[in-house]
């Protein structure tokens, strides 16, 4: 079937065989309200732990809630390995633990994500990586490279076109998915 045949029929199909009037009035429709109740200060932080800008939350099977904040740097600026804090909390808001404090592979969080084992993977833009971790908190895989200052370490540039590809690095991945 030809491309322009195949787009006819899709219109066809979309519109009907009648036709789409241009002088039908459109219908303005409101999204539902979602019932939910907010619960303030839910997660309960250690002393002088502080969220700063939170990019990923992710919850797992059990109800544990995962999230990965820009903030790991109290006393200074966000730089390196403190950037970026992963917590964990139980399902009551709990605080259980830091996982992966002052890993190599922080330096600008980004995202988090649980996989269908229950296991932790942590997207990190700044250092190019994405790190699996399991239950226990170690780190399992290591996806990407982080830039070395040998290597002429540098915020990337926005190209146009954009760069080639190079073995190794994935440039600033934000998020993940799984099929």
């Amino acid at each position: 079937m030809n491309t322009p045949f195949r787009a006819l029929a899709l219109l066809v199909a979309v519109c009907g065989v009648g036709g789409v009037s241009a002088q039908q009035p459109s219908r303005q429709t409101t999204a539902p309200a979602i019932a939910f109740d907010s619960v303030p200060d839910f997660l309960k932080m250690p002393p002088n732990v502080h969220f700063g800008e939170v990019p990923g939350v992710a919850v797992d099977s059990r109800g544990h809630i995962y999230v990965f904040s820009r903030s790991g740097s109290a006393s200074g600026p966000a730089f390196g390995p403190v950037a970026a804090q992963l917590l964990e909390f139980g399902p009551k808001g709990d605080f259980i633990r830091e996982i992966g404090k002052d890993l190599y592979g922080w330096a600008f969080a980004h995202s988090v994500r649980i996989d269908r084992n229950n296991e932790i993977w942590a997207i990190d833009k700044g250092s190019d990586m994405i790190i699996r971790f399991n239950q226990a908190g170690r780190v399992v895989w290591v996806f990407g490279r982080r830039q070395e200052s040998a290597d002429g370490a540098e915020p990337h540039e926005h190209t146009t076109p954009p760069q080639p590809p190079q073995d190794g690095r994935f440039r600033q991945p934000t998020d993940i998915a799984w099929d």
